[in-house]
Order: C-alpha cells, then sequence, then structure tokens
C-alpha cells in the first residue's frame, strides 16, 4: 500500500484528529483513513448523497412552470434595503 506524509498540519485540526481517533477508539491512521474514504465518497454507503435524484428528470414542463411561479417572490429585490 502506498504511504504519504502530510505536513504542517495546523493545531486545530490535530486537536481535533486526535478528539475524534478517541471517540472511534482507533489509531490514528485509521481514523484519517476512514474519513478520507467517507468525504471522498469511497467507503461503503458513504456516497454523497443531496437527496435530489429521486427528482432529476423527473419534472414535466407543468411541473417546472409551478415551480418557478412558487419561487418568483425569492428573485425580487427590495432596492431600498441594499442601499
Amino acid at each position: 500500500m502506498k504511504q504519504i506524509t502530510i505536513r504542517d498540519v495546523p493545531e486545530d485540526l490535530a486537536r481535533a484528529l486526535a478528539e475524534e481517533k478517541e471517540r472511534r477508539r482507533k489509531s490514528l491512521n485509521q481514523t484519517v483513513l476512514d474519513l478520507l474514504h467517507g468525504a471522498l465518497g469511497l467507503a461503503p454507503g458513504s456516497a454523497f448523497d443531496n437527496g435530489l435524484g429521486d427528482l432529476a428528470g423527473s419534472w414535466n414542463e407543468e411541473d417546472f412552470r409551478q415551480f418557478e411561479g412558487a419561487i418568483s417572490m425569492f428573485e425580487q429585490i427590495d432596492e431600498e434595503l441594499w442601499r
């Protein structure tokens, strides 16, 4: 397996990693590997899911028009508020 070295680790990050390894009751190395796997979506069940997958490609033109109408008020800018 490949080995890497990480230099210039900020104190707050080192402290957070040390706390996390204690919480998980694992070595620092295993904790960092687990965190990297999760952050990169490589751990089983950790693939990034924003919850919108079921909506992708499911709207028809009428659904789109209704949505646009519902959010149109958020596109209005109160000029007085920004002075």
